[in-house]
C-alpha cells in the first residue's frame, strides 16, 4: 500500500459533558495538529498516490470550516462531546466527501481520486497525545 500525508492545524474552543473530562468540562481550547494520510494499492500513471497540492488544498478547506471557532456554538455538533477522536471522524469524513466528488469528476481530488483506497485522519493534541480516525474510499 502506498500512502501520502498533508499536514494542517486548527484552533477550537469547546467543552465536555461528563465527570471523566474533570476540568475540561469547562470551555477551553485546543490546537490540533492535523494529518491526512492517503492510501491506495497501485500508483497512478503519473506514479502518485494523489496529487499532493490538491489533498493540502483540500484539508485546509475543511479544517477552515472548524478553525478558530466554538465547537459548542456549532448546529452540527449540538450535545456533541467533540473528542479528538470524533473531530477525526468528521475531518476525514468531510474530506471523504471530497474525494468522492473528485472521483465523479467534479473537481476535488480529480481523477486521481479513482484509485484511492483508504483515508486516514490523525488530530495531534500534543507531542504525547493524538486520535486517528481510519475509513475506506
Amino acid at each position: 500500500m502506498f500512502s501520502i500525508t498533508v499536514r494542517d492545524h486548527i484552533m477550537i474552543a469547546h467543552s465536555f459533558r461528563g465527570e471523566v473530562f474533570g476540568p475540561a468540562q469547562r470551555l477551553h481550547g485546543a490546537t490540533f495538529l492535523v494529518d491526512a494520510t492517503f492510501r491506495r494499492e497501485q500508483l497512478d500513471d503519473d506514479n502518485i498516490v494523489v496529487d499532493i497540492g490538491l489533498a493540502t488544498q483540500e484539508l485546509g478547506a475543511v479544517v477552515s470550516e472548524l478553525n478558530y471557532r466554538n465547537l459548542d456554538n456549532e448546529p452540527d455538533f449540538a450535545g456533541v462531546n467533540t473528542s479528538t477522536e470524533f473531530l477525526a471522524k468528521v475531518v476525514a469524513d468531510r474530506l471523504a466527501e471530497r474525494i468522492a466528488k473528485g472521483a465523479l469528476g467534479e473537481g476535488a481530488l480529480g481523477e486521481g481520486a479513482r484509485g484511492l483506497a483508504g483515508l486516514t485522519v490523525t488530530l495531534h493534541e500534543s507531542h504525547v497525545a493524538w486520535a486517528s480516525y481510519e475509513r475506506a474510499l
